[in-house]
């Protein structure tokens, strides 16, 4: 049996322990790229909105009463 090629079952559970303290690393920096993320796409529709309200009152001298659906 010494002969034979392959991996034992100990050197699988070590990279599959390996494996598993990377993916609990990875996992919350995964999430908080991803909530900044949001938060930077939130920030930008906010300043287009901004813009767009200040083009109205300059074409129109006044704001826009009611949003249109």
């Amino acid at each position: 049996m010494r002969n034979q090629k392959g991996f034992t079952l100990v050197e699988l559970m070590i990279v599959v322990a390996i494996i598993g303290i990377l993916a609990a690393i990875a996992i919350p920096q995964f999430a908080a790229y991803r909530a900044k993320g949001y938060n930077s796409a939130a920030t930008s529709d906010l300043r287009n909105f901004k813009t767009s309200m200040e083009a109205f009152m300059a074409d129109n001298q006044q704001y826009p009463d009611t949003i249109a659906q």
